[in-house]
């Protein structure tokens, strides 16, 4: 059975009712919605999954863990410190682009519900599918632009750090060199991570129009990506919170409150699992002892959950999009001129 079209009045919409008409929207389509980001989920688990298996397989021949005896070889380590290091960055490039095959075909078929138009879930998957080269290569696009952005925003950190390595090997043993040193290190460090922070947010707030163009836009790869950033810059209304990234950013927060909210609530059946069988939490010995019967279906419920109110992001995406088109382009405009005059009958 084909959902039903929810037809909503095209205006510029506050930040405020914009959520409202999201979370209405994700209410009276949970079901479909709800399936079409199962799938997505789970795959995101195996992935997850098969990264957790790879390291604690490695457990036995790292230094310093507990387990089996170690490998005390330096250059062994350094091997093996690399190898995570590797694969940890695949699992954050999979989990990303994953996250826009989602979010594509999501809005697939949020976009023309919101429109008025009847269109199945499955149809947002077909549209996924048949742009896949096309998202891939804009995502490898936005992969080499936010490289260049993230090592600006690391740069202070590092060099803080740097001068702290240097005041450590200058100062000789002595107390007052090592102490500054010690505090150049820790400052450069905590700036460092916030400005790695600060990347990680730039980027998902920078595309986050990027799979809504790609779902509802004919248009290559390129153009894509331009098209994602000229919607989200600049400003469409006075006031501070008048900036197209600015919106996006109080959007993204309200979201990402409530999927961190429902993730530690679905959660807690595997971390009950995880301190029941494996104590510490910090030893990936003691982890990986954990029996899989027991964690398993802890962690897919935690899935399950997850999938009910992910959704909710997608879904504000695409509002966020139809709102941006409507202010910069008058979208409200082009489809009363395309509805059909009512017809009056004849004498």
């Amino acid at each position: 059975m084909k959902p039903s079209p929810t037809s909503v009045e095209l205006r510029p919409l506050a930040i405020g009712e914009l959520i409202d008409r999201a979370a209405t929207f994700w209410r009276a389509h949970l079901k479909p919605l709800f399936v079409l980001c199962l799938g997505f989920d789970l795959l995101n688990y195996i992935a997850v999954k098969a990264f957790t298996v790879a390291m604690t397989r490695m457990v036995g021949v790292m230094p310093g863990l507990k387990g089996p005896p170690a490998n005390t070889d330096p250059g062994a380590a350094l091997a093996q410190s690399g190898i995570a290091l590797g694969l940890m960055s695949l699992l954050y490039v999979f989990l990303v682009w994953n996250y826009w095959i989602a979010t594509t075909a999501a809005a697939r078929y949020v976009v023309p519900m919101t429109l008025g138009e009847s269109v199945r879930p499955s149809e947002g998957l077909r549209r996924a599918a048949s742009r896949l080269g096309t998202l891939t290569t804009t995502y490898l696009l936005s992969l080499a632009w936010s490289l260049g952005v993230t090592l600006l925003l690391c740069l202070p950190g590092s060099l803080v750090m740097g001068l702290g390595v240097v005041a450590a090997v200058t100062g000789k043993g002595a107390t007052g060199g090592t102490v500054v040193s010690v505090a150049l290190i820790i400052i450069g460090a905590i700036v460092l991570g916030l400005g790695a922070l600060a990347a990680v947010l730039w980027y998902f707030l920078r595309f986050m129009l990027l799979p809504p163009v790609l779902a509802m836009e004919d248009i290559g790869a390129w153009a894509a990506f331009k098209r994602s950033g000229a919607l989200l810059s600049g400003r469409i209304e006075p006031g501070f919170v008048g900036r197209g990234t600015v919106r996006a950013m109080v959007l993204s927060t309200v979201v990402g409150g409530i999927l961190i909210a429902v993730s530690l609530v679905s959660g807690l059946p595997a971390w009950i699992v995880r301190l029941a069988y494996g104590g510490n939490l910090l030893d990936p010995a003691a982890q990986a002892a954990i029996p899989q019967l027991l964690l398993v279906p802890a962690e897919l419920l935690q899935v399950v959950g997850q999938s009910f109110f992910t959704p909710l992001s997608f879904v504000v995406s695409a509002f966020f999009y139809v709102d941006m088109r409507v202010r910069r382009e008058g979208l409200d405009l082009e489809r009363r001129m395309m509805a059909p005059e009512p017809t009056t009958p004849s004498p």
